[in-house]
């Protein structure tokens, strides 16, 4: 007859409290585990519910868009077309003056960009590296420019640009969006994370501090431009209200102030108004598809210290 032993201190048996699988015997790691499992899910699910409220009138205006207008008026409510076609965005991109607008577009966007990155990132590191007094009151009253509603300062740079005759330009619409709080913050919080040695050494070998910021910072932050660059192009390219104010040639409007005159051109068509919509999107889709990449990698390094 076999006899039993009682099980050895250092087997799972005595350290668990028996082969019992129960929620008794699981340690707080387990249920720690299963915690984060279930908020993960949780996450996962309200994640993929924002996608689909975002994506579906997207969807729709596509579907819309590619759908003849005799079978649009007879059944309004179908997804899927029955003969799609591509006559609607024929006909918006020949009547109207949308490639024009992309043109303005992409010319102010381009350049409010580029000047907002070059001078964000001089000032963020003139307060990231330069030693002169009142630094910190300084940076902290250039954040608190972001408590100042935009539309506040819309009617000085109106009067401005009109004393100056710049209205109808693209200086009009570029100036007053080239200062950017937010652009000078993500850059300086990057530049606090680059190591003071590597600035020093270089100003101990005789380097100026425009080279140092050319030649050593700018390029090792290239995740915190690439964001940046982002950020300020979408903006631009979705700024509505002062283009319309700065702008009053047809010829010279951006794409949302132009898609705006779409309605009336075409005296409410359904489907060349998402053909619009789809047109004035397709951009921006473009860039956050190639770029979101960059876009995370340059939100995660401004907490870099």
């Amino acid at each position: 007859m076999a006899t039993l032993t009682p099980a050895a201190s250092g087997t799972p048996e005595a350290a668990g409290g028996g082969t019992g699988t129960g929620k008794a015997g699981r340690g707080p790691a387990a249920r720690r585990t299963d915690s984060e499992r279930l908020f993960n899910r949780v996450t996962l699910g309200v994640l993929i519910a924002l996608a689909l409220l975002w994506l579906v009138p997207l969807a729709w205006a596509f579907a819309t868009s590619i759908r003849p207008p005799g079978e649009l008026a007879t059944n309004p409510t179908t997804w899927v077309a029955d003969n799609p076609t591509l006559a609607n965005y024929r006909e918006v991109l020949s009547a109207g003056r949308i490639p024009y607008w992309y043109v303005n577009s992409f010319i102010t966007a381009a350049l409010t960009t580029l000047l907002s990155v070059f001078t964000a990132s001089l000032a963020a590191f003139a307060l990231s590296r330069l030693r002169f007094r009142h630094r910190r009151p300084v940076f902290l009253a250039i954040l608190a420019g972001v408590m100042i509603p935009p539309q506040l300062l819309m009617i000085p740079h109106f009067l401005t640009l009109q004393a100056t005759g710049m209205l109808n330009t693209y200086w009009a619409v570029i100036l007053p969006q080239v200062p950017n709080v937010v652009a000078v913050f993500v850059f300086k919080q990057f530049f606090d994370g680059i190591p003071v040695e590597l600035t020093d050494a270089a100003r101990a070998d005789g380097a100026s501090w425009l080279r140092i910021y050319w030649q050593i910072v700018m390029p090792l932050s290239r995740p915190a431009i690439s964001a940046v660059t982002i950020f300020v192009f979408v903006w631009t390219w979705n700024n509505f209200l002062w283009p319309l104010l700065a702008v009053t040639d047809p010829q010279m409007m951006t794409l949302p102030v132009g898609l705006t005159s779409v309605q009336d051109a075409f005296g409410l068509p359904q489907a060349q108004l998402m053909a619009s919509a789809v047109l004035g999107a397709l951009p921006l889709l473009t860039v956050f598809l190639f770029f979101q990449r960059r876009i995370v990698e340059g939100i995660a390094g401004t907490g870099l210290k």
